[in-house]
């Protein structure tokens, strides 16, 4: 006698066994590329002069953002980024993104930077993992102990002076002080081949497959190889004053940005160029050319994972996303500025003066709230549903990540997640955009990091109050003003008391700290 429960529950786990795997081939591969503090304009499809030709056939195929949105750092982007939420109370009622995958009959991969407290990546949907737990490391050595025959590996001030350790992750374990014993060990590349070869390894499956490769590059410290450093010895030389005029010039004739738009003022805390004394020059054209080199390393590791999709046949049907967490660092964190950038010695930072360069043409930087802090590089490539490329000036934000896998994976939102009641989702799929139909957007969005807050309604004002001491509430409508310069606060106080209400109102709402 069959027991009928029994066949029951066998019926319901089978008929969710099919919807998960019969028409795998109908669901698209994803690959979401991360880069950590990059600027705006670095990359060359967005008018950069450092050499990324892998990005920019991502871009010549796919569609770019010129109004995709961030949280102005590291962490909260990147929660943000994996639960479609508003930063705030870490996971706690929030699935990720990899684990509705994962549910969904995905098979989900992670390698490179975490930066979610002790939370694992494998505790939250990833069925494999590599890389820094922490939030930045020494590229050539994670750990406090020198690798045999090298120096000591040059470290943040503040983890010297707390004699703390970065984590290092390997699957599922955490790794405190993780010297690598490979000679060659480079995150970066790290990253990209643990990427390549987790791409082999499953290139036989049939269910579809989340890869998730989050670069520590090109956040301090800055180190890269000689080789990659050599090709941009001479390019800084002219300074950050001629650099920003010509990546200006070169993404209106991208179209990215109106021909009217203007550079911001020079940053009152950066000097002009030629105030520098030809040391000083010397000094900071270096750094400049090993942050290129940087980035640069990271386009060489993203065409091999490109070059793999191709190989094993998925190219067609992955979506390949790329973007940054946040605007470029004018963080000062300098070790020892005698020892040169590059080295796993040396520990330097990119400073305000490069950083400006790099956000052209947005103001301020990374931990902000005024868009060179919170505004990235978007660019979305699917050769088998977007077939050219496409400038998007539609209002998006890193939350919308979730939805939009959710949606292409057929996968659903749970009702509880580890044993808490869901949260309902903030983020908007962005399919519609990427299938050419209309998305209905944001009424508004908002942030707070800091002192600082910001507010954008309707897709065309922007309220904000900057992350400093005594600052006031500033206007702007970024449809006409593309990088905040014309402050309309005065004529239109209505405006601004009632968008700083709304502010106060989801801080109470979202239980924001």
């Amino acid at each position: 006698m069959v027991n009928m429960n029994n066949l029951f529950y066998f019926i319901i786990i089978f008929v969710s066994f099919l919807c998960r795997h019969l028409h795998a081939e109908d669901r698209p591969n994803i690959v979401l590329i991360l880069a950590d503090d990059m600027g705006y304009s670095d990359i060359g499809a967005y008018g950069g002069e450092i050499k990324t030709p892998h990005i920019d056939e991502l871009a010549q195929q796919g569609l770019n953002f010129t109004n995709f949105y961030n949280n102005a750092k590291c962490g909260p982007s990147r929660l943000a980024l994996h639960t479609g939420h508003y930063p705030g109370r870490g996971f706690n009622g929030k699935p990720t993104f990899a684990e509705i995958l994962k549910n969904s009959g995905y098979r989900t991969i992670m390698t490179g930077k975490w930066h979610q407290g002790s939370t694992h990546p494998t505790q939250v949907g990833y069925d494999r993992y590599t890389g820094l737990l922490d939030g930045c490391c020494n590229f050539w050595n994670p750990g406090i102990d020198a690798k045999e025959g090298e120096p000591m590996p040059g470290r943040k001030p503040q983890m010297v002076k707390a004699n703390k350790s970065r984590k290092w992750g390997i699957e599922d374990k955490a790794i405190s002080n993780y010297v690598p014993k490979d000679k060659d060990f480079y995150t970066t590349d790290v990253f990209s081949n643990y990427a390549v070869d987790r791409l082999e390894e499953y290139k036989n499956e049939e269910q579809p497959f989340l890869l998730y490769l989050a670069y520590t590059a090109p956040h301090y410290p800055l180190h890269a190889w000689p080789e990659d450093i050599k090709k941009y010895e001479n390019t800084y030389k002219q300074g950050w004053d001629k650099l920003r005029e010509q990546r200006l010039a070169r993404i209106k004739d991208l179209g990215l940005v109106s021909t009217d738009t203007v550079l911001p003022p020079r940053n009152k805390r950066v000097k002009a160029w030629n105030e520098l004394t030809k040391d000083e020059q010397a000094d900071e054209s270096y750094k400049m050319a090993v942050y290129a080199a940087m980035v640069d390393r990271m386009d060489q590791g993203i065409g091999k994972v490109l070059q793999k999709l191709k190989d094993i046949g998925k190219y067609d049907n992955t979506i390949v996303i790329f973007l940054s967490d946040n605007g470029a660092c004018a963080e000062i964190v300098d070790q020892d500025v005698s020892i040169p950038a590059g080295p796993v010695e040396s520990y330097r930072a990119l400073g305000r003066g490069w950083a400006m360069a790099s956000n052209t043409p947005l103001r301020d930087y990374k931990a902000n709230t005024l868009d060179g802090g919170v505004r990235t590089p978007l660019i979305i490539s699917w050769p088998k549903v977007i077939k050219h490329s496409t400038i998007s000036q539609e209002v998006g934000h890193v939350m919308d990540f979730l939805p939009t896998f959710m949606e292409l994976a057929k996968g659903e939102y749970p009702a509880e997640i580890r044993g808490k009641k869901t949260m309902p989702l903030v983020g908007q799929s962005l399919v519609p955009t990427l299938r050419g139909e209309p998305r209905k957007g944001y009424q508004q969005l908002f942030w707070k990091y800091g002192t600082g807050r910001a507010v954008i309604k309707d897709g065309e004002w922007k309220l904000v109050k900057t992350n400093t001491q005594n600052s006031q509430w500033e206007l702007y409508n970024i449809r006409q003003d593309f990088n905040e310069l014309n402050n309309l606060a005065l004529e239109y106080p209505d405006r601004v008391s009632d968008m700083a209400k709304s502010i106060k109102e989801w801080e109470l709402a979202y239980n924001i700290k």
